[in-house]
């Protein structure tokens, strides 16, 4: 039988690392459990790389590519192999009716090929990857906003408050998401509308912001409610309750902080979701309206290309795929760095 240790005969070493370790925030602990993850690092470091290639478009149009991805480039012509050679070819299937836009090149000029406009690939790409990745970034912040509001309130207040918000979450849940969010779509396109002292044009990327941040809201409330409703019943609250303090003060000090991490989990799998809605709205044009480009707007390009000219379509394809893959991987780390209790579930 091991003998018991006596805490006051620590090591001074040992001793010294209790403190340290009891010093520790917790955000601390979260940062250094992402660094010590493999999947963290390298998942944030390449969706910081598409990041930082997106914001970099306007660079890579300009002085790589020289050519302008939001302007017709049907009778454009660019050199291969020192000889000029037209964007749009003539076609070779059938009866040779029409013209087919040109392949990849895999040079700094038509790396991706053209699209049916002959318009630039790779440029598009980057571009369009900047709003998708804004829209995916703003409305995913929209969504955790009303939805902390919402559930917070629900799951704290009780009562005639929680009934009502529940029912009004249930109602909006009712409706198949991609069907209300296509409904909302189609009525504010071609639409201008104030919003307070601002005035938002039909093909403002605020409309696709504002549509995806809004439908996901009930299905973020909802869990923020049970994790409201589980805390508020928890000993702590009970003891400080007990103790005469106010509520605003335990919902500040104890609710919100507990609240937090379970948003900051949510965070980047609803991102992930939210880029793959904002890809399938724009691919059916009830999303990105034109001049604007996303990576759904391109795979739209591409649909009639898909047999003759693949990458159009192959390009924003795997983009989407790699994107919402790494949020997903870095979301999984993040949830188990926050709870350990669901990794070790697993």
């Amino acid at each position: 039988m091991l003998p018991e240790t006596d805490s006051h005969a620590l090591s001074p070493a040992a001793a010294a690392g209790e403190e340290t370790g009891a010093r520790r925030g917790p955000w601390k602990r979260v940062f250094q459990g992402l660094i010590a993850s493999p999947t963290a690092m390298i998942s944030a470091g390449l969706l910081m790389l598409i990041v930082v290639a997106t914001l970099l478009a306007p660079v890579y149009a300009k002085h790589v590519s020289g050519t302008d991805p939001f302007r017709s480039g049907l009778s454009a012509k660019i050199k291969i192999d020192g000889k000029p050679t037209p964007v749009m070819q003539q076609s070779t299937e059938g009866l040779g009716l029409g013209v087919t836009p040109i392949g990849p090149t895999w040079g700094p000029q038509y790396m991706l090929g053209a699209d049916g406009q002959g318009r630039d690939v790779a440029a598009r790409m980057l571009y369009g990857g900047r709003n998708s990745l804004l829209i995916a970034g703003a409305s995913t912040l929209i969504c955790l906003f009303f939805a902390a509001i919402i559930g917070i309130a629900a799951g704290y207040s009780g009562g005639v408050v929680d009934g009502v918000l529940s029912n009004l979450i249930d109602m909006i849940w009712a409706f198949p998401v991609y069907l209300l969010a296509i409904s909302l779509s189609i009525v504010m396109i071609g639409k201008s509308f104030a919003l307070g002292p601002f005035e938002i044009s039909s093909g403002s990327l605020i409309v696709p912001i504002l549509i995806i941040g809004l439908v996901y809201v009930p299905y973020v409330a909802r869990p923020i409610r049970g994790r409201v409703m589980a805390i508020n019943q928890s000993e702590f609250i009970m003891a400080a309750r007990g103790l005469g303090i106010r509520r605003w003060k335990i919902l500040l000090r104890h609710i919100l902080p507990n609240v937090s991490t379970t948003l900051i989990v949510f965070a980047p799998m609803l991102m992930a979701l939210n880029i793959v809605t904002e890809s399938s709205l724009s691919f059916l044009s009830v999303g990105v309206q034109p001049p604007n480009a996303s990576w759904g707007t391109i795979l739209q390009d591409g649909q009639t290309l898909l047999y003759s000219r693949p990458w159009v379509s192959l390009a924003p394809g795997f983009a989407i795929m790699v994107t919402v893959l790494l949020l997903n991987l870095f979301g999984d780390v993040l949830r188990d760095v926050l709870d350990p209790k669901s990794a070790r579930g697993r």
